[in-house]
Parts: structure tokens; sequence; C-alpha cells
């Protein structure tokens, strides 16, 4: 039987996103997209903090600091959680947060920020991923991105999984850990449109991606090296936009999910959309990396 994911904290968020464990504070970082919030999630006593802020905002990292960075419209900026003031916002040159705003987000094994960006009006390859690190200009590393979402590293350092979700498809390039260089972008993962749109993505401890479906009720494991599907949690939510290992054991899958675009008799039909859950897959991820600058 497929295993079902749990609610851990309910609520109507109407576009959530961007689940990241802060293994520092031992707490889920996520947002709320359209609400223009972080939230701050504490599994022990399931309590959730919201942090607002005055842009859409589309990720959030932790950092080496007291710190977050978060990916809003206009650009990458840090922010404050216990005063909710942003900062040092950086903006690529060539962005447009008129039409466009950033999406999903992650650092990698060196701690740069890699985010991406899509149109305000879903036009396609309007978007960008970008990558930003300390002491050094804003890089266009992909241009053309239609909705830019999951990223995640292989445990070796050489390759980088990313998904823009109308491709149907994870790709790969190979990965250069000391310059942040990617190149040979080709195809890791075949999504079938029936199953849903590929999101929000993270990786576990034996390799396999675990990929969010938008419209697909589930979170999917992958292995990257065959394109082959491995396993299937279901959600009580068809709009699931993320995932991230975390817990002190990083043994629990947190799940992020959405209301945007659903009918009132969809919403009736699943009352717990834009709720977060919880799953236990069997398996363990890894730390996620923080941001260093």
């Amino acid at each position: 039987m497929t295993p079902t994911a749990d609610v851990v904290f309910k609520d109507e968020v109407i576009l959530g996103e961007g689940a990241i464990w802060d293994g520092r504070r031992q707490r889920l970082l996520w947002v709320d997209i359209t609400g223009k919030r972080v939230g701050l999630f504490e599994p022990v006593s399931r309590t959730n903090h919201w942090v607002s802020v005055d842009s859409m905002v589309g990720t959030v990292v932790p950092t080496t600091e007291n710190d977050l960075l978060i990916a809003m419209q206009a650009g990458v900026a840090r922010l404050d959680p216990s005063s909710g003031r942003v900062s040092d916002l950086r903006q690529p040159k060539e962005h447009d947060a008129q039409h466009l705003r950033f999406n999903d987000g992650k650092c990698d094994p060196r701690g740069r920020l890699w985010a991406g960006t899509m149109a305000l009006n879903s036009e396609r390859k309007a978007g960008a991923l970008y990558c930003f690190e300390a002491n050094r200009p804003v890089r266009c590393c992909v241009a053309g991105v239609s909705i830019s979402n999951g990223l995640a590293w292989s445990l070796d350092h050489t390759l980088m999984y990313f998904v823009d979700s109308p491709t149907q498809a994870v790709d790969v390039f190979d990965y250069d850990v000391e310059t942040g260089e990617i190149s040979n972008r080709r195809r890791a993962c075949e999504i079938p449109a029936a199953m849903g749109t590929p999101d929000g993505m993270t990786i576990d401890q034996e390799g396999m991606l675990w990929v969010a479906l938008w419209g697909g009720s589930a979170v999917t494991r992958w292995d990257p090296a065959s394109g082959r599907l491995l396993a299937k949690i279901a959600v009580p939510a068809t709009q699931v936009t993320s995932c991230a290992f975390g817990g002190a054991d990083l043994k629990s899958l947190f799940i992020t999910t959405a209301r945007e675009g659903l009918s009132a008799e969809q919403l009736r039909a699943q009352p717990l959309a834009g709720s977060l859950f919880m799953a236990s897959p069997g398996v363990a991820g890894i730390p996620a990396e923080v941001y260093r600058g």
C-alpha cells in the first residue's frame, strides 16, 4: 500500500513552498509565497511562527549568521527573523522585477545560493537560474527557464539536479564544486504528465531524489541514474509543492502544499490543502547546506 503523509500544521496557505531543515535550530523553514510570509515551524511543539515581509517570497535558507536568506520578487536579501527586518538586497542586472519573481532555491555544498525566476504571467522561458555567492557578482547560469523549481546535488558533489517544471523532468548537470560551474545538461528522470508536474525536490542519503508533484497528490522517489520511479507517498492535497528531510535524525520528510488554482468544490474535497505534512519514508536525508557569506 502507498503510505500517506500526516498533517502536522493545519493552515490555509495559498502557495506554500520552500521547505528546508534548519539543523542548527532544529526547525523547518518554509514560505507562503503569495501571503508574503516566512514560516518557522517547531516540530516538537507543532507550532509555527510567521514572519511577514513586503514582497512575495519564493524560498528561504539558513545562513552561518543569526539570520536567513530569502529570495523575493526583486532579488535575494537577508531577513532577521526576530525583527522582520529585510536588508542587503541583491538583484541580477538582467532581472525584471515588474514581470518576474524569484521562486525556489537551495544552497550548494560550498554555501552558494542557487535561485531561479519565473514570469508572473507564467510566460514560457522568461526566467533564469542564478548563483549568488559572497564577494562575487551574481551569475546567470541557466537562461530560458519557465518555472525554476527543485534543486539538489549528488552525494559526491559532482552533479547538480534541476527542475524546470513544464519540462516534466529532472535534468542533471556536471558540477564543479570548487568553482560552482555547471555543464553538460541532460535528462535524468522523465515524469509522466498524468502523475503531476515536478516541483520542489530533495535528496536522501542513498542518493535518490524525492520530487513533489503539483497536481499529483504525492511526493515520489526516483533513481537519477536509471530514471526509475522507486516509491510514492500520498498527500491529501493535490497541489504538492516541496519536500525536505528534517528532525533530529533527518528521517522525517516534511511536505508543503498549496490551495492556488483549486475550485470551491475541490477545496471542500481536500480541506487540508495548504497545510504542512510529514511522512516517515524509511530513509534519512542529508543535512541542508547553509549560505556562507
